[in-house]
């Protein structure tokens, strides 16, 4: 299983991206996630990003696609990966596609979650999230509301509201993402890849992906 994650903030990537890979065994890499890790792993990349990041310069693409390969390269991601919310720019998708080839790695689908932008605001403006950097376990107001006082479940910290998840803060990210990204579903279209899901549960979408996958021309080993 070797996916590409499409989709708004707040489309569910990272949801239904944990319950691929908890049936599976593929791992789950964000750009994020890859970032940390060759930070936290000091590698010469690594360094590299801190050093953008401590400027508090953007990483260059050369450098996350540097790291992506580091990671693709990784004994977990044998038995396939699911890249969630990566690439987000055209150019960051003909580099992966660049870089799928030369580690000899075919994707079987490129995922698209489409999401109403009123479904978007109330789920992002309802979230919450562990203060506590070592849990950062989410929660939502109307679905998984946190203990009482608002405090996290797990360890008990306060859970607050992200300053992206205000009202204004979604908006502009979403104008972002129209801009940025949404020309990646035409991309992933183009190279015979594009799956696209409405459906707004995340049972409803692991059924969708689940079954194109079944029906994917290539192969999911």
């Amino acid at each position: 299983m070797r996916i590409v994650l499409l989709g708004p903030p707040g489309a569910g990537k990272g949801t239904v991206a944990r319950l691929l890979s908890s049936g599976s065994g593929a791992v789950q890499i964000s750009t994020g996630d890859i970032l940390r890790g060759a930070v936290q792993a000091g590698t010469p990349l690594g360094r590299e990003a801190r050093g953008c990041m401590d400027r508090g310069e953007l990483v260059p693409d050369n450098l996350i696609i540097g790291i992506m390969e580091e990671r693709l390269r990784g004994p977990d991601c044998r038995k396939g990966f699911l890249l969630d919310g990566f690439p987000r720019t055209i150019s960051q998708a003909t580099a992966l596609r660049e870089l799928l080839g030369r580690l000899d790695i075919t994707l079987d689908l490129a995922v698209n979650m489409v999401v109403p932008r009123d479904v978007i605001l109330d789920r992002l403006t309802t979230r919450r999230t562990c203060s506590n950097p070592d849990c950062q376990e989410i929660f939502n107001l109307k679905t998984r509301p946190p203990a009482e006082g608002a405090r996290c479940t797990e360890c008990g910290a306060p859970v607050v509201q992200r300053d992206d998840e205000t009202v204004d803060a979604i908006s502009r990210r979403l104008e972002i993402y129209n801009e940025k990204s949404s020309p990646l579903v035409e991309f992933y279209a183009q190279e015979g890849l594009l799956f696209t899901t409405t459906s707004l549960t995340k049972e409803e979408s692991l059924k969708d992906i689940t079954e194109a996958l079944g029906q994917a021309p290539r192969s999911t080993r």
